[in-house]
C-alpha cells in the first residue's frame, strides 16, 4: 500500500512541469489575440470608439480601424508623404506685429449740408415748381410759389406810406413810417427790385415766388398744393452730397484704441481699389439704444456724388502690438473646442502637437503669446493634414494628451 501511493506521487510530481508549460503556452497564445483586438474610431469625432465597425452616431461617417496600443503624442512621416502632404516649416522669431481692426460702418449724410426751406409768410401754395424728391435744385432756381394776404396788406401799408411822403415831404414821422414799411417787405424776402416794381405799378400783389437758397437734392417734400403753411412752416428739406458723414460701429473696449484727429482708411463696398483717408471728427461717449455699441465718425469728399447715403463701408483702424511678439501665418493655429494648437517638428518627418495661447490678430498673422520660444520650427502648411492623419492614427485629440 505504502509502495503504491509512493508510486502515484513521483508520477505527479513527474507530470506537474510539463502541465505548468502547456498551461504556460496556452495562455502566450491568447494574450496576443487578445492584444491583436482591432478597434475603430471616427475620423470626425475620436471620441467615438468602439471594437467593430459601424458608423458613427454623431455624424453617420464610417468607423475606421486605428491602434488604441499607441499612446504617443507624436507622428512620423516618410519624405513622400511630407511631399504630398505639402508640409512646410518655418522657424519662429521676434518681431512687432501690425494690424488693422476692421470696423463696419455706413455713408449718411452731413447734416452741415442739409438746409430745411421754410415759409416765409402764412398762406397757400399755390404752385410748387418740384413736384418729387431726388430732384437736383441749383440756388436761385424757384421752388413755389404762394398765396399771401399777409403780404398783401404789407405792400397796401407800404403804397400808402409812399403816398404820406408826397404829399408831406418835410413830414419826419412819415418818412420813418415809410422806412419801417419797406423793411417789413424786406423781411418777408421782398427783394429792392420787386419793391421798386411795386412802386411802379401801384398795385399789390399776394403772389410771392421764393427760390432756392442752397443747391442740393430735394430729399423731403412736406406740403403739396393748395396745402396753407404757417409763417415757418417747412415746405422742403434739401441735402448736399458733395462730402459724406462716415460712421462706424466700436465696441467700449476697442474704443481706447481711437482718439479724435487720428487718421484711419475708409473702404466703400464695390469701390475697394479707392480707399479713402478719413479724420476722426467725433466719438460718441454713450451707448447706442438697444446695443453695445458706440460710434465714431469723421468726412470723406464724395467727387462727382459717386456715393450715395446708406452704403456701406469698412474702417481699418490702425493698430500695434505693445512690443516684439511670436507671430505665425493664421493657417498654421488649428483652433477647436478644446483650444489652439500647432504641430512642430522636432526632428525630420517627425511632428507633435503643442498647446498654444493666441493674442493680437490681423488679416495672415496671429500672435502667440504662450506655448512657443524662438527657435522652435512649425508647420506652416499642412497642419490640418497632420491634425486629420493624428485622429486616424491615434483615435483621439491631439489636444487630449495636452
Amino acid at each position: 500500500m505504502e509502495r503504491k501511493r509512493f508510486i502515484k506521487t513521483v508520477a505527479i510530481a513527474a507530470l506537474m512541469p510539463a502541465l505548468l508549460l502547456a498551461a504556460c503556452k496556452e495562455s502566450s497564445q491568447q494574450t496576443p489575440a487578445a492584444t491583436q483586438q482591432q478597434t475603430y474610431t471616427c475620423p470626425m469625432h475620436p471620441q467615438i470608439v468602439q471594437n467593430k465597425p459601424g458608423t458613427c452616431p454623431i455624424c453617420g461617417m464610417d468607423l475606421v480601424p486605428f491602434d488604441k496600443s499607441n499612446k504617443t503624442a507624436s507622428l512620423t512621416l516618410g519624405e513622400s508623404q511630407i511631399q504630398l502632404a505639402n508640409i512646410t516649416t518655418m522657424t519662429v522669431g521676434s518681431a512687432a506685429l501690425s494690424d488693422s481692426k476692421q470696423l463696419n460702418g455706413r455713408l449718411v449724410t452731413d447734416p452741415e449740408q442739409t438746409a430745411v426751406i421754410s415759409s416765409r409768410v402764412a398762406g397757400r401754395v399755390e404752385t410748387l415748381f418740384i413736384k418729387e424728391t431726388g430732384t437736383k435744385v441749383n440756388k436761385g432756381q424757384p421752388l413755389y410759389r404762394i398765396y399771401s394776404e399777409q403780404l398783401a396788406s404789407l405792400q397796401q401799408e407800404y403804397l400808402l406810406a409812399v403816398a404820406q411822403v408826397k404829399h408831406f415831404p418835410d413830414d419826419a414821422r412819415f418818412q420813418q413810417i415809410e422806412k419801417a414799411a419797406r423793411q417789413k417787405l424786406a423781411l418777408y424776402d421782398q427783394s429792392d427790385r420787386q419793391i421798386d416794381q411795386l412802386l411802379q405799378s401801384g398795385k399789390t400783389d399776394p403772389y410771392v415766388t421764393y427760390p432756392a437758397t442752397v443747391s442740393g437734392v430735394v430729399a423731403e417734400l412736406s406740403v403739396s398744393e393748395g396745402q396753407y403753411v404757417a409763417e415757418g412752416g417747412a415746405v422742403m428739406r434739401l441735402e448736399g452730397y458733395s462730402q459724406l458723414w462716415v460712421e462706424a460701429d466700436v465696441y467700449p473696449a476697442e474704443a481706447a484704441a481711437v482718439r479724435v484727429g487720428q487718421s484711419v482708411k475708409v473702404v466703400v463696398a464695390g469701390w475697394e481699389n479707392d480707399p479713402q483717408t478719413m479724420t476722426v471728427a467725433f466719438i460718441n461717449p454713450v451707448l447706442q439704444s438697444g446695443s453695445q455699441l458706440m460710434q465714431i465718425r469723421g468726412t470723406i469728399p464724395n467727387p462727382d456724388n459717386r456715393w450715395q447715403p446708406g452704403i456701406q463701408a469698412n474702417i481699418f483702424l490702425p493698430m500695434k502690438s505693445s512690443g516684439d511678439v511670436l507671430s505665425l501665418p493664421v493657417d498654421a493655429v488649428i483652433r477647436d473646442g478644446k483650444g489652439a494648437h500647432v504641430w512642430i517638428e522636432t526632428a525630420r518627418g517627425k511632428f507633435e502637437p503643442r498647446k498654444v495661447t493666441t493674442g493680437m490678430e490681423n488679416f495672415d498673422k496671429v500672435a502667440i503669446s504662450n506655448g512657443l520660444k524662438d527657435g522652435d520650427k512649425v508647420v506652416i502648411t499642412g497642419a490640418y493634414l497632420l491634425y486629420s492623419e493624428f485622429v486616424l492614427k491615434k483615435g483621439a485629440d491631439p489636444l487630449a494628451g495636452l
